[in-house]
């Protein structure tokens, strides 16, 4: 589960450090003469307030030394570290390098399991010199549920993925169904293979097509929305699936038109009419994939 929050960390980072640095700004006083202590705690209580998700915030000097205590829900952190030496954590080092609000990746909590993220903005005095540094940590579990409500381990997203699984489970027992009945078409027979007729060959073909593109269908659903699996290439991917189902119905259509045309052909030739529609019909979709696939082609070469 780790391994796929970091992954989602990673999708939403650059929302997640904008707006903790929006509500950080909002709340601090910066580049103002007079700067205190006082004005930096009385504004790490509102951003507190505001977000209601904080681990803890604490101030930093230019030098990386706490400079008060800790403000946090939690007893074991809250009103300590006062004099406590962080120049050598990460946050410390980029912020003082690229002297703008930055946000670090996921590392693991002194206080225990947890993965947090720590948001550290500099403080200025008037001439533009740093004199403060305001570091909030947020566990990784209450970045991805307050910046991305939809995360896999919100409530939002939970109901998603039992939505999305019940449906992966009803298409998948359409899909074996359809296998089942094309192959219990062939089965009815026994032995008899010379009782098997042209008709019965397509219809069996146009099941086995069906089922095909239903289970690549439900593949690609609960690869990514029930398993929540956020690969490189997932654009790609789904690309490549919504191919495959297309390309799998053009099929479908296909045999059962080819069908249609002998079958006219034999018993009724004025309806052949209907199968050139059929046919009509499946070379609009044919175009229709064309385009889409060219659109994706410009798309990627842009």
């Amino acid at each position: 589960m780790k391994i796929k929050e970091i992954q989602e960390f990673a999708d939403i980072r650059t929302k997640a450090r904008a707006y903790l640095c929006y509500i950080m700004e909002r709340n601090l006083p910066n580049r103002l003469p007079g700067i205190t202590l006082d004005d930096l705690v009385a504004g790490m209580k509102r951003i507190s307030n505001e977000i209601g998700r904080v681990d803890s915030i604490y101030v930093l000097d230019p030098l990386g030394r706490q400079v008060t205590n800790t403000v946090s829900t939690d007893p074991q952190f809250a009103r300590k570290g006062a004099g406590e030496n962080r120049s050598n954590r990460a946050y410390y080092y980029r912020v003082v390098r690229e002297k703008r609000c930055v946000l670090t990746d996921p590392y693991p909590s002194l206080g225990g399991n947890k993965l947090v993220v720590t948001a550290a903005y500099p403080i200025f005095d008037e001439k533009g010199e740093m004199i403060y540094i305001v570091c909030v940590d947020i566990t990784l579990e209450n970045i991805l549920n307050f910046v991305h409500p939809t995360s896999i381990d919100s409530y939002v997203g939970t109901f998603n993925r039992w939505i999305y699984g019940a449906f992966s489970v009803a298409l998948f027992a359409v899909a074996l169904l359809l296998f089942v009945k094309a192959i219990d078409s062939f089965i009815t027979y026994g032995m008899e293979f010379k009782q098997i007729t042209v008709k019965d060959m397509f219809q069996s073909t146009i099941l086995l097509t069906l089922s095909l593109a239903i289970f690549d269908l439900v593949k690609a659903i609960f690869e990514e929305e029930v398993l929540g699996s956020h690969k490189k290439h997932a654009e790609d991917d789904i690309h490549k699936t919504m191919v495959r189902f297309l390309g799998s119905i053009i099929i479908a259509l296909a045999i059962e038109a080819l069908m249609l045309v002998f079958k006219f052909a034999i018993t009724d030739p004025n309806k052949l009419l209907y199968a050139v529609g059929l046919l009509l019909g499946i070379t609009a979709l044919m175009l229709g994939l064309s385009v889409y696939l060219r659109a994706i082609d410009r798309t990627r070469r842009r």
